[in-house]
């Protein structure tokens, strides 16, 4: 099975118990676009912080037509086609814009990244807010902050990047990333999740991970207009992440 981190947002709430079962980790056919490694039954997923309870709707029908259009489009010309052929993403289109028309609110809570965890998403979390949970005896890493938080930071970040004159295609990644989050309340909860991809690194590579920390070293040090430490930190963060990224191309 695919493995995969996630970056969820939770709004404040409560869940029945069975709005909130987790879905079962196991391969599921779907016949018009392929396997999904998740339940397509709808629902939510409950997290607890800071002791108040939040919810996140899973809607994966909505995140499995976006995901199968998204990776189309990342490649385009004859690649797409053997991919993803013309007629498939038609009829996924089709289903996602009739989706859309009955429930104009309906918009993905979760982003889910296989393999590796983009060093863009941890722009939205500080350091402190790192914590490392043990699932199925297995360990994890999870950062949660407000809503409001990741918009400030990924605002800094934008500014910062945009101000040392990146390329477009790097500073776009983070402005889509800045837009999704900046769709959601302010006191909602995101959260990233290691999922899977956590199972690619040893006990004590997880314990020593900061990867948070190095990229806001990184931009703080851009900020400061020193850019060989803003290299040496963002380097740092890539040489740590360069064999779960390499899996993402090897598939």
């Amino acid at each position: 099975m695919i493995k995969a981190a996630h970056l969820r947002v939770y709004s404040p709430g409560d869940a029945s118990k069975d709005e909130a079962k987790r879905p079962e980790p196991r391969l599921r056919e779907v016949s018009e676009y392929g396997l999904m490694s998740e339940s397509l039954n709808d629902g939510v997923l409950v997290a607890t912080w800071n002791d108040a309870q939040y919810v996140c709707p899973r809607h994966p029908r909505l995140r499995l037509l976006e995901g199968l259009l998204g990776f189309r489009n990342a490649y385009p010309g004859l690649t797409a086609e053997l991919l993803i052929p013309e007629e498939v993403a038609e009829r996924a289109a089709a289903e996602l814009e009739a989706l859309q028309d009955h429930d104009p609110e309906a918009r993905s809570h979760i982003l889910s990244s296989p393999w590796h965890v983009p060093l863009r998403w941890f722009s939205a979390f500080d350091p402190s807010e790192r914590s490392v949970v043990v699932r199925d005896g297995s360990s994890a890493i999870l950062y949660r902050t407000t809503i409001a938080e990741a918009d400030d930071r990924l605002t800094r970040a934008l500014v910062i990047l945009q101000a040392a004159g990146f390329q477009d295609a790097v500073v776009d990644q983070v402005q889509e990333l800045h837009n999704w989050v900046a769709s959601f309340d302010d006191d909602c909860l995101l959260e990233l999740d290691y999922g899977g991809v956590a199972d690619l690194f040893s006990e004590g590579a997880l314990a020593l991970d900061e990867t948070a920390a190095d990229i806001q070293s990184s931009l703080s040090a851009l900020e400061a207009g020193n850019l060989d430490e803003a290299s040496d930190h963002y380097a740092k963060a890539a040489a740590r992440w360069a064999h779960a990224q390499a899996l993402t191309y090897m598939n």
